[in-house]
């Protein structure tokens, strides 16, 4: 995998080992970000992270912050390394339960990019809704990625879904 554009754009991110995590490919990232459009500036936050490779996008292209939350130790461990290699700033890695996270956290986010495991988000769905909407900032983008059989239903305001192969793309703003 590699940083599609920005300030690290070609650089190689490692994944990591296992099946437990599913990288979101390159295209599917460059797509994101083509519909997210500009992020100089932003505050991210990338739930269920597994390599962090959303979030590290979003830091080679501009944001000013990105928190990953994951709860798998080896994928924390990678996203550090990832962070180290490119020598990319103003990133917290928070390794634990994205619910139990969400339910903590205080402030409120421009990006929050949402990639769960693709069977997982049946039983997510209903319980992020709540949270995510108290997270996400008035101006804010979320962006979902799921199965490409999966149309996501949030208590956000719907802004578009596309389909890349395997994988949907669904972006929500703050309803307010």
């Amino acid at each position: 995998m590699r940083i599609i554009a920005g300030s690290k754009r070609g650089a190689r991110i490692a994944a990591p080992k296992g099946l437990a995590t599913r990288p979101t490919g390159d295209r599917v990232r460059e797509a994101a970000f083509n519909l997210i459009g500009p992020v100089d500036g932003a505050t991210v936050l990338d739930l269920f992270a597994g390599s962090g490779a959303f979030g590290l996008e979003a830091l080679s292209r501009g944001a000013a912050s990105a928190t990953f939350i994951e709860t798998d130790r080896g994928a924390c461990r990678t996203i550090s390394e990832n962070l180290e290699k490119l020598q990319l700033t103003g990133a917290r890695v928070v390794c634990a339960d994205a619910l139990w996270t969400l339910r903590q956290e205080k402030r409120s986010y421009d990006v929050v990019l949402v990639d769960p495991p693709y069977e997982q988000w049946g039983e997510l769905e209903s319980r992020l809704g709540a949270y995510l909407l108290r997270v996400l900032a008035p101006e804010g983008l979320l962006v979902v990625e799921t199965s490409s059989r999966t149309e996501p239903a949030l208590p956000l305001a719907f802004r578009t879904s596309r389909r890349y192969g395997s994988a949907r793309l669904t972006l929500f703003e703050h309803p307010s």
